[in-house]
Parts: structure tokens; sequence; C-alpha cells
């Protein structure tokens, strides 16, 4: 059995697709799911696009197409897309692109930006963790931590990555291309002390993080607490 028949039997055994939505990605999925980060994202959404990590599209992007390898109007999946600036310069590229957000504020905040640009992506509401396509990919995408890594108060960390990469893995073709970027977990190590695991912000055997966060929104400042692996 070759390394992709002994992952894809991994999945298959780990998360069977019984009962597992397939969704359309020319339509919108309601998430109903209440989600700390889902508040966190829809408040912060116009304000997003002013943070200094989002200057660098353009050479990222260059980055990507390098890495990925997709031929001119090949398809390719964002999954935690966020305003889409990344599906967006995708698109001004010819690839077909269909991004993916737990947020609809952020994804309000990308198709303003997509009508502004002139190109079209499809853009589907939906929990990554859940979200399975029925339609094929050449290439997938799930960048600055928008769905990896970011949990709610019960989930499970193991299944919750497990889920996005099993959704990402049948979303795309054979051979297909997937790039991911996670947070540092030897960062996060060095980063809190014994004080930070006895009071339980820090959990030092599943590396997460558990912290009221503050974020921008318009007029004001607001906090919610929150749950980040490494």
């Amino acid at each position: 059995m070759t390394l992709v028949e002994r992952c894809e039997a991994f999945f298959a055994k780990r998360f069977p697709r019984a009962g597992i939505p397939v969704f359309d990605d020319t339509e919108e999925v309601p998430v109903t799911r209440g989600s700390s980060w889902r508040e966190s994202f829809d408040g912060h959404a116009p304000l997003y696009m002013g943070n200094t990590f989002t200057r660098n599209t353009i050479a990222e992007v260059d980055f990507l197409l390098e890495e990925l390898d997709v031929a001119q109007g090949g398809r390719i999946l964002d999954i935690g897309c966020g305003t889409g600036r990344h599906a967006i310069e995708l698109a001004k590229r010819g690839s077909q692109v269909v991004g993916v957000d737990l947020s609809a504020e952020m994804l309000t905040e990308a198709r303003k930006a997509a009508a502004k640009a002139g190109v079209v992506v499809q853009w589907v509401h939906a929990d990554a963790t859940r979200f399975v396509s029925r339609d094929a990919f050449d290439a997938a995408i799930c960048l600055c931590e928008g769905a990896f890594s970011l949990l709610d108060i019960d989930d499970d960390p193991m299944e919750h990555d497990l889920a996005i990469l099993r959704n990402i893995h049948s979303a795309l073709k054979s051979g297909g291309s997937f790039v991911l970027t996670t947070l540092n977990r030897y960062a996060k190590i060095r980063q809190f002390t014994q004080e930070d695991v006895e009071s339980g912000r820090f959990d030092p055997l599943t590396l997460i993080e558990t912290y009221t966060m503050e974020y921008d929104s318009p007029g004001d400042k607001k906090k919610v607490l929150v749950r980040e692996r490494g």
C-alpha cells in the first residue's frame, strides 16, 4: 500500500462520510454552531485589511503559484479565506477560486473586495471542520491560521484539525497540491512559564493556550475567550 493509500485509509476510518454534509460551493451554508473565533472575526472584519501582515499579498501569491504549480484556469480551494485577499489575487491571475470561511462578515468584506477588483470568486459560509465540496480542486490553501488550530471551548484539538485536513484531502484531485501555515508550537513552549501552566492558560501536553483575546472592532475594542493550539 502506498503512502497516499495509507493516508486515505486512515482518514476514511477516522472520519466516516456518513452524516457529513456535502456542501455545494456555489451556495452559502448557514453556520449554526456558536464560536468565539467567529464572534471575533465578525467584529474585526471591517478593520482586518488594516493589519500589517496583509501587505504582502502579491508576493505571497507569487510564492503560492510557484509551489502549487497549478495550470492557468485551475481550481483552487481557499479554506479560512477571511476577507479574500489571497483568493482575489489568485482569481486575478486566472485561477478559479472557492473561498470558505466561518465568518459571515469576513465574507461580506471579501465580496466587496472581489467586486472592486472585477473578479469572480465563489464564497461559502461554512465551518471548515464540516465543509465537504462536491467538486474536485487542483490545489488548496489554508493560510494565516484562518481555520487550523483555532478551537472553540469544547473542541477536541486532534479531531478539529484532522477534520479540516480530511475535508481538504477529500476536495483535492489525485496529486493535488496543498499549502498550510500553522503556529509554531516550540515558540509557545518557550513563551510560557510554569505559572501559566498552573493557572490553566497553557497546557504543555496539548500545546493549547486558553486566553482572553482583545480585538479591534469599529468604534471600540472587544474581548472574547479563545483557545489556540500550537
